[in-house]
Order: structure tokens, then C-alpha cells, then sequence
């Protein structure tokens, strides 16, 4: 997929970080791009800041509603006719110590980062079915490969989505879906200062790590050409993302680095 002009792109979490520059990105190169997160004035304010705003449709949605996610994949099918790549970025991280965060949080998390995400691809699937076309795009984490102090339900709900994508890339290769999980490190965003703390309230604490991670706008050009090669896996980021490769071989040193970083 060397071109992605006039496919149709849906984005989740389009309204601000990864998301939003992921769409500026795509909008440049001629996609059509249905846009959704929670606040539409955020939605509707990356629309008017595309290159090509009449090639965007903003379409809000909750990812913890799961009974209003059963009818957007028809609401967003509507707005082209068809839908050629759903992107699943929306979601939420955290910062509290296991001992100090209460279970509704890990029920928050988990119903956003995965459940919510994982309705919406069962939603869109049968039209990839019925295309035997489809591309799901989901932005796990780093996270979602090696864990850290401080994000235990994080990890937990990112780990929990390369499993159930795995499965689907397996299950539906025969009907010409792809799968491509993507694992950024550290990125400029305000994910630190959103992320939830132990009572559920968000941090409004930014971190160092995140402060000199890599721009948005870099981190969705290697996201763009990801999907363009339909990679398995894509990870991106500064030195952190060589823990893949350690978890793998070197799970001890791994975990004496980590430790020894102090990240929070």
C-alpha cells in the first residue's frame, strides 16, 4: 500500500497528540479521514487545521460506551461509503503505584484501552469481512510489550490488546485483513498529564521522559509508513524501545535498567 490517497481513514483519539498529528500527516497525503474522540469542538478544531478539511467528517464517540460503539461503524460508513483503514489510538495511561490505586481505575483502563477499543474492531469487522479488504491500525504502547512501576493497569490492558490482535490477524488473514500494532516509546503529548492517578482524578503532572521524547509529527510518520509496508509490529521511540529486544533475550537486565531509569 505504497499510496494512501483517497483511502478512507477512521481515527480514533484524533483530537489532540498522536492522533491529531497522525491526521495532519495522512490528510497531506490525500486520505479521507473520518476523525473521533470524545469533545467535538477538539474534533472539529484539528478539521479546520487539515490541509483539506472538506476531506475530513468529525464523528465523536465514547470508548467506554460500548452500547453507543455497536452502532459508529454504520454512522461511519455512512459518511464515504466505505472505510479502508480504522486506526485505534484513543485511550488513557496512568501514574499511581499498584498499592495506592483503586480498582476502579484498573476497570476504567481496561474498559478504555482494550474493551472499548476491542468493540469497535468487532463492530467494523464484518464489513472487512464483507470487503475482504480491511486494515486495523492499533497504537498499543511499549508498554505493551515490557512493563514499568507506575502503570501496572496501563501495561496490563496494552499487553491484553496484542493478544486479541494477534488472534485477529491469524483468524482473518483469508480474508485479506491486516493487522498492524503499533508501539511508540516516549512522545511529546499531554498523555502524562492525562493519565489517571490512584484515585481516578488525572495527574496534571508532566514528566521528564515524555518532555524529551520524540515530536508527535515524527512519531506518526513512522506510523504512516507502517501501515504502508502493513507491518506486524512497529516501534518507535529513543533508546527505550530497544527493551523489546531485551525483554526478549535479557528479561533480568531488562528489569534492572528499568529500574535503574526511575521513569515515572
Amino acid at each position: 500500500m505504497d499510496n494512501l490517497k483517497d483511502k478512507v481513514i477512521w481515527v480514533t483519539g484524533a483530537s489532540s497528540g498522536i492522533g491529531e498529528a497522525l491526521s495532519y500527516k495522512l490528510n497531506g497525503l490525500g486520505a479521507k479521514l473520518i476523525l473521533s474522540a470524545r469533545r467535538k469542538t477538539e474534533l472539529e478544531r484539528v478539521k479546520n487545521n487539515c490541509s483539506f478539511p472538506n476531506n475530513v467528517a468529525v464523528l465523536p464517540l465514547d470508548l467506554a460506551n460500548f452500547t453507543e460503539l455497536e452502532d459508529m461503524p454504520k454512522k461511519a460508513l455512512s459518511l464515504y461509503g466505505y472505510i479502508d483503514i480504522l486506526v485505534n489510538n484513543g485511550g488513557v495511561s496512568q501514574r499511581s503505584l499498584i498499592k495506592d490505586t483503586s480498582f476502579k481505575v484498573y476497570q476504567e483502563l481496561i474498559n478504555i484501552n482494550y474493551l472499548g477499543t476491542i468493540q469497535l474492531t468487532k463492530c467494523m469487522l464484518p464489513h472487512f469481512i464483507d470487503a475482504n479488504s480491511g486494515h486495523f491500525v492499533t497504537i498499543t504502547s511499549l508498554m505493551g510489550k515490557f512493563s514499568s512501576p507506575y502503570r501496572s493497569g496501563y501495561c496490563g490492558a496494552k499487553h491484553a490488546l496484542h493478544g486479541f490482535f494477534d488472534s485477529l490477524r491469524m483468524e482473518h488473514e483469508k480474508d485479506r485483513i491486516d493487522v498492524t500494532m503499533v508501539c511508540p516509546g516516549f512522545v511529546k503529548t499531554n498523555v502524562s498529564k492525562n493519565a489517571l492517578i490512584g484515585d481516578g482524578s488525572s495527574s496534571n503532572t508532566d514528566d521528564t521522559a515524555t518532555k524529551n521524547g520524540i515530536a508527535p509529527e515524527d512519531c506518526a510518520q513512522q506510523i504512516i509508513e507502517g501501515i504502508k509496508r502493513k507491518k506486524f509490529e512497529v516501534y518507535i521511540g529513543g533508546k527505550e524501545k530497544y527493551g523489546v529486544y531485551l525483554k526478549r533475550f535479557f528479561p533480568k537486565l531488562l528489569h534492572k535498567l528499568v529500574l535503574r531509569s526511575n521513569v515515572r
